[in-house]
């Protein structure tokens, strides 16, 4: 759904976000420690084995699904693993090495972010949340703009694979989408992968 003007597609974002976080929220209260364990065999059995490649996923915040158990699979089958850090509001974000068991410290609004000891990666996979999706394979994020600026810029440098994570019940109709916004190359949900309506089946990535 592209809006003409900036205003329209601001208050139509606007709204979107307060529906989604409300629906996000009640699917996390019922379905929250199975869905994660359930994301954990969909998303190994579709990235499978790393050899040496890096994956970025993050920390939960407030009712995103929990990826850590996916990221601890996708580690133990040979894949580099990495979390995000915002250093500035303005600026793509960078991705230090990580995997769990490792040390964090509080970052940004307050989610845990590897030690700025851990070593700066340009991930080939990112995993990225949000607070809906739908199946032209575009996300609602939370207004920030991090992840479309990040994606921008690795993209720029090599191929990049952006997977969206996202509970099943995130997807809705249509995105309000403009034309900064980064689209995903496919969803990763509990169910199981979820390919926008002009992708592929990338089974073995």
């Amino acid at each position: 759904m592209l809006m003409d003007t900036p205003a329209s597609l601001a208050d139509l974002k606007k709204a979107a976000r307060r529906q989604a976080a409300s629906t996000r929220a009640q699917i996390h209260a019922v379905a929250a420690a199975t869905a994660r364990e359930a994301l954990a065999r969909a998303g190994g059995k579709v990235l499978g084995a790393g050899h040496g490649r890096i994956v970025a996923g993050f920390h939960a915040y407030r009712s995103e699904i929990d990826v850590v158990p996916l990221i601890a699979a996708l580690a133990a089958a040979g894949w580099a693993t990495a979390l995000p850090v915002i250093i500035a509001t303005d600026a793509p974000l960078v991705f230090r090495r990580w995997a769990p068991g490792d040390e964090t410290i509080p970052g940004h609004f307050g989610i845990h972010v590897p030690h700025d000891r851990a070593a700066l990666v340009e991930p080939d996979v990112v995993l990225v949340p949000m607070l809906a999706f739908d199946r032209q394979g575009y996300r609602l994020g939370y207004g920030g703009g991090f992840y479309d600026r990040t994606l921008q810029r690795l993209r720029a440098l090599k191929p990049v694979i952006a997977v969206g994570v996202a509970f099943a019940g995130q997807e809705v109709e249509a995105v309000p989408r403009g034309p900064f916004d980064q689209p995903l190359d496919w969803i990763l949900t509990e169910a199981g992968p979820v390919y926008p309506i002009h992708q592929q089946d990338v089974s073995g990535v």
